[in-house]
């Protein structure tokens, strides 16, 4: 706050459909996030509205100032919406260790009426004695995630703006590849589950159009599909989720235009086979060895 002089400098320079933009959503912001300074995250319409004020309305606002810039058309609210809470619900669900862990006081965001199913208590997720349970509730949560996907590719389709389109795509890229690895991940409630560098600065370096985000969200939905146990109490559920984005790519007619950058095309071998691998060099070299000194 000493050094908020600066913001409202910063402000006052702006246009002024910029200035009304972020002066209203930042109205509705501060009041949103008073409301849950004494409301818990109850049920998953409570969950929607927390992510709604905290990201869904930044979603609003972004939209708002690129249709200030005159760069692109006003997106439907609703879509607007589903962009911030897609990203907001996936750093839930990934930070769910560092928030229960949270000192003096542990953040609680999952909601109850998920967790309940699990669990009698949020922070019983992270014992090792509840691993099934945990697992269980964090592809539960996933499958909520994943209901925002199809708005997402219609929002990010609709932009014409190269600069604004990656300012948008890549953090959704990197969601939906956040989810993948975090389902049925029992390192969720362990540590940190990321995805690795080399793979991020390849959705930076490589997003440019929306033939390139179908591609990657074909690709990671194909990686978490196979993770999907038929014994999970949302199987059927999840997998209905994965498939309907599948076909949402399917639908735009590009996937067969290029090979997607997501799935590496090189070998990536296992300490196993590398053993195995010079075990085998090193019986032909004996072999080869013990032929030449009989001859």
């Amino acid at each position: 706050m000493d050094q908020f002089h600066h913001v409202s400098t910063a402000f006052l320079e702006l246009g002024k459909g910029y200035q009304d933009a972020i002066e209203d959503i930042t109205k509705r912001m501060g009041a949103g996030m008073a409301k849950f300074i004494c409301k818990e995250v109850e049920s998953i319409d409570d969950y929607d509205e927390y992510c709604y004020y905290v990201a869904g309305l930044v979603g609003l606002g972004l939209s708002k100032l690129f249709y200030a810039s005159g760069t692109e058309d006003l997106a439907p609210d609703s879509l607007s919406n589903s962009m911030g809470l897609f990203l907001q619900k996936t750093n839930i669900i990934r930070d769910y260790l560092e928030d229960i862990n949270e000192i003096p006081k542990c953040r609680m965001f999952w909601p109850r009426e998920i967790w309940s199913k699990y669990v009698n208590k949020l922070e019983d997720l992270k014992y090792e004695e509840n691993s099934d349970k945990a697992v269980q509730c964090l592809n539960d949560m996933v499958t909520n995630a994943l209901m925002h996907v199809e708005d997402c590719l219609k929002y990010m389709s609709a932009l014409r703006d190269h600069a604004i389109f990656r300012f948008c795509a890549i953090p959704q890229i990197m969601a939906i590849g956040t989810l993948a690895l975090c389902y049925n991940n029992i390192e969720v409630f362990r540590g940190v589950v990321k995805m690795r560098r080399g793979l991020t600065a390849k959705v930076i370096d490589r997003t440019n159009n929306m033939t390139d985000v179908y591609l990657a969200f074909y690709d990671f939905s194909n990686i978490l599909k196979p993770k999907i146990n038929k014994n999970d109490p949302n199987a059927t559920k999840t997998l209905s989720r994965v498939e309907a984005i599948q076909k949402a790519c399917m639908d735009s007619g590009v996937l067969n235009k290029r090979k997607s950058y997501i799935i590496q095309s090189e070998l990536r071998y296992s300490s196993t086979m590398i053993v195995i691998f010079f075990i085998i060099l090193a019986i032909i070299f004996s072999y080869l060895s013990s032929t030449r000194a009989s001859k």
